[in-house]
C-alpha cells in the first residue's frame, strides 16, 4: 500500500501496488509446497526477487506517472541492516519470519535509489506518536481526516504510512 502526500501532508493519492508479477510465490522463504534444499530455495528467492523486481518497478513507474508533481522521497518500515544475506540463514529462526518483508523493502528501496528518490526508514511502533508530536494540534484532523474526505479504506496503515510521510519532511 502507498499512500502520497504532499508537502502539507494532503493525501493526493493512496494505493495498492502490486510488488509482483501473478503467479509467482508471494513469500518464497515461507514456500509452501514441495520441500526445498538451501539450494532450491535460494533459486526460487532470486526468481521472486527478479520477478519482485519488475512489478515494484512497473506499479512505482505508474505511481510517479499518476501525481502532478515529482516523488522525491519514500519512506519504508525499518529492516535490520545486518539483515543476513544468505538463504540457508534466512530460513531459520529468528530471520525466516521477516525475510520476505524484507526482501521487499529492500527491492522497494533499491528502486527509489535508482530514480534518485530519497529513502527513509521508520519504527512503526512510534511514527505516528512522533508525527502527531510534530503536528501539534492538527495531529487529528491530518491523520485521521482523509478516511472523510477519501472514505474508506482508511485504516491505521494507511495512518502510519501518512505518519511516515511527515516525519521523513521534518
Amino acid at each position: 500500500m502507498a499512500v502520497t502526500a504532499s508537502a502539507d501532508h494532503r493525501v493526493v493519492d493512496r494505493r495498492r501496488l502490486a510488488l509482483i508479477e501473478p503467479g509467482m510465490p508471494m513469500a518464497p522463504i515461507h514456500h509452501e509446497g514441495k520441500p526445498l534444499d538451501d539450494a532450491g530455495a535460494a533459486e526460487l528467492v532470486a526468481r521472486v526477487r527478479a520477478s519482485a523486481t519488475r512489478a515494484t518497478s512497473a506499479s512505482l513507474d505508474g505511481l510517479a506517472s499518476a501525481l502532478r508533481e515529482p516523488i522525491v522521497s519514500i519512506s519504508l518500515r525499518a529492516w535490520p541492516l545486518d539483515f543476513p544475506e544468505d538463504i540457508a540463514v534466512q530460513r531459520r529462526a529468528p530471520y525466516e519470519s521477516h525475510a520476505d518483508s524484507v526482501m521487499y523493502r529492500q527491492v522497494l528501496a533499491e528502486l527509489a535509489h535508482a530514480r534518485g528518490w530519497s529513502i527513509h526508514v521508520y519504527d512503526a511502533k512510534d511514527v505516528e506518536d512522533q508525527a502527531a508530536g510534530i503536528l501539534a494540534d492538527r495531529a487529528h484532523e491530518i491523520l485521521y481526516g482523509p478516511r472523510a474526505v477519501l472514505g474508506p479504506p482508511w485504516t491505521k496503515d494507511h495512518r502510519t504510512a501518512l505518519a511516515a510521510t511527515i516525519v521523513a519532511a521534518r
